[in-house]
């Protein structure tokens, strides 16, 4: 409801569920078999037109399936979902986000819940320190400001490149260390337009899906308590965009079962 620029995000989690279809299902980043563990597709959540009703309905969900003992995967849809996990999260649970954009704005298009404020909401949630941008691109002024009053990092396009894709990696791992739990969230329009073009906001001189697999499947363990995935706006291209988030999901969910059967094999 919230879309600024190209709307129909609302297509994506169908798009995404086609493209995972297609999908081997092993894992050779991590040498994990998606056909050996168990995941369940619970659906959609009924939307409505309210975003601060979709929000609190998002929140409500996150919370069943936390409670649950499971790892909730959300699939969008706007990057305004992504407030209502964080709102479902214990608060010393550090938030990474894969993200263009900083969307620290307080309103947008008059509009206090959207896509491009949420963050500003969850910066009011979680503490500066345990929020972190990876791919940060395209910023405001205001935006800027904001982000060094509060004292939030952010690993832009430039510094990424330079690091290249195995140290850019260490790099963000040794930045969650101290934390039990992390969040992951994507928003394809981290990706370069020539990887992802039928996003909602596409920003050129983004990542590339090597850079982009290989941060998240070293920060991907069972430490996760919920990823999402979303601003893939299918009618903008043949398929490729669902394709790449689908194969992000897939390499997140196959890290996370690597890294708990390390830890389960510790036990023993």
């Amino acid at each position: 409801m919230t879309s600024s620029y190209r709307s129909g995000s609302r297509f994506g989690p169908a798009a995404l569920r086609e493209a995972s279809l297609n999908i081997e299902t092993y894992s050779l980043r991590s040498g994990v078999d998606l056909e050996d563990f168990g995941m369940a597709d619970l659906g959609d959540v009924h939307v409505v037109s309210e975003p601060s009703e979709m929000v609190e309905r998002v929140r409500l969900v996150v919370k069943d399936v936390i409670e649950a003992g499971k790892v909730p995967i959300l699939l969008g849809g706007e990057h305004l979902i992504t407030l209502g996990a964080v709102k479902a999260l214990s608060s010393d649970t550090a938030l990474v986000n894969f993200d263009a954009h900083l969307d620290l704005r307080e309103r947008y298009l008059g509009e206090e819940y959207s896509h491009a404020t949420f963050m500003r909401k969850v910066a009011e949630l979680l503490p500066s320190g345990n929020i972190l941008y990876v791919g940060t691109r395209a910023v405001s002024r205001d935006e800027l400001e904001f982000s060094k009053s509060r004292g939030l990092t952010y690993l832009n396009v430039t510094e990424l490149r330079d690091l290249g894709p195995t140290r850019a990696a260490d790099n963000l791992r040794r930045k969650l260390e101290e934390f039990k739990r992390t969040y992951v969230t994507v928003d394809a329009d981290v990706f370069d337009p020539a990887y992802a073009p039928a996003v909602g906001n596409p920003e050129a001189d983004g990542l590339s899906p090597d850079m982009v697999l290989n941060m998240v499947r070293r920060i991907c363990d069972d430490r996760i308590v919920g990823i999402d995935l979303v601003e893939v706006t299918p009618r903008y291209d043949t398929g490729i965009t669902a394709a790449l988030g689908a194969r992000v999901i897939f390499e997140a969910v196959c890290a996370i079962e690597k890294s708990r059967k390390a830890s389960a094999e510790k036990l023993y």
